[in-house]
């Protein structure tokens, strides 16, 4: 059964099916497992949220940008907007004019979204450049790097625009799997190598023309059909040196050496969502939302957590000697790097955690589905 109220998209002859296919989902009244109580604690670091701010609901797929000294971030309207990290202080908004699918991409200077009209949305400072529509579907927040802009659609074809004019520079499309996820994707930078998930795989791409330089596999789909073979690699991934680390959906978690385009270690584990870490761990929930830590070098389990179970957990993120992870009530829970065990919790205003926690400096950032935004941090 697939999780979380996921959808599939069909591709016919490697192009996306126009219908997408809403799965059931694992927390339905009839089916939900009973999420774990909340755990007493007594709080052994200090943390407070530090300001905060409200835009429309986050209704889709939000990646937030940290660049600079500013977030860039935005809600289902349409309003993009840049925050100062320090006191929440917006330096730009601007709204798009229509909802969104997928956003936040940002290298500082532009940033990208794209509209429930397929539209990719770039601004420039944040005003408006330019817009283009795309020709299938997009869940995955752009990439803007090096003046250039990098989509991801939930069929894997992979786009690259001028940042400044918007001028198409190339598309690669390779044979697609019967069945793709309309999750979001990977997508990232490994120093001149542009990164992103196509099926199971991680595969390198010359960011100047298009052409694939290598490919290595996350995980190795079993199953009777094709339903139970799908193993997308799903946002966010964790770079760590030369090694790109993320989750394929329901199947394993891995590492892969970027330089050489080798899988480094593989581990069968389900789960729905991204995976946090650093040098040292990996971090990722299971599809009951048990946390697991893998060492980063070898894959080894470090330690397990097992208290926020059916909880709905966000993508973790490892932040110093913190693990940080949002769950369905708002909550952020915050566990020692070393032995999973909950150090912190802190509120939000009750409704899920939308996306993975993210860190510039010593401020962490996360979002709610209500569109509170609200910036954490631990003493």
């Amino acid at each position: 059964m697939m999780a979380r109220g996921v959808r599939l998209s069909a591709a016919v002859l490697g192009v996306a099916a126009s219908v997408l296919l809403s799965a059931c989902s694992i927390f339905s009244s009839s089916t939900a497992a009973k999420p774990a109580e909340l755990e007493k604690i007594t709080p052994t670091i200090a943390g407070r949220v530090v300001w905060h701010a409200s835009l429309d609901s986050v209704q889709f797929p939000l990646s937030i940008a940290a660049k600079g000294d500013q977030f860039v971030l935005a809600a289902t309207d349409g309003v993009v907007t840049a925050l100062r990290a320090s006191d929440g202080q917006a330096q730009w908004r601007s709204d798009v004019g229509a909802k969104l699918t997928a956003g936040v991409g940002s290298d500082g200077r532009f940033a990208a979204v794209v509209t429930r009209n397929n539209e990719l949305v770039v601004l420039d400072a944040g005003k408006i450049a330019w817009r283009k529509t795309l020709p299938t579907p997009v869940v995955a927040a752009p990439l803007v790097a090096g003046e250039r802009v990098f989509v991801l659609s939930v069929d894997r074809q992979v786009l690259a625009f001028d940042a400044l004019d918007g001028r198409k520079l190339w598309e690669l499309r390779r044979p697609g799997d019967a069945l793709t996820l309309a999750q979001a994707g990977v997508i990232s930078v490994y120093r001149d190598t542009l990164i992103v998930g196509q099926g199971p795989r991680l595969t390198g791409v010359d960011p100047l023309k298009g052409t694939v330089r290598w490919e290595a596999s996350v995980a190795n789909p079993r199953g009777t059909n094709e339903v139970e073979r799908l193993a997308d690699l799903v946002a966010p991934a964790v770079r760590s040196g030369d090694l790109l680390c993320a989750r394929a959906f329901q199947s394993a978690v891995g590492c892969v050496n970027a330089d050489r385009g080798l899988t480094l270690w593989s581990r069968n584990v389900g789960g729905t969502q991204g995976v946090g870490g650093d040098a040292k761990i990996i971090v990722g929930g299971d599809a009951s939302d048990r946390l697991t830590a893998w060492n980063t070098s070898n894959g080894e389990v470090t330690w397990t957590a097992e208290q926020f179970q059916n909880r709905r957990l966000s993508a973790p993120l490892v932040q110093g000697e913190t693990v940080i992870v949002g769950d369905f009530e708002g909550y952020v829970h915050f566990l020692a790097r070393d032995t999973g065990k909950t150090q912190l919790r802190l509120s939000t205003d009750g409704s899920p955690i939308a996306a993975a926690p993210i860190a510039l400096g010593q401020t962490i950032l996360v979002a709610t589905r209500k569109g509170g935004f609200y910036a954490l941090r631990p003493e």
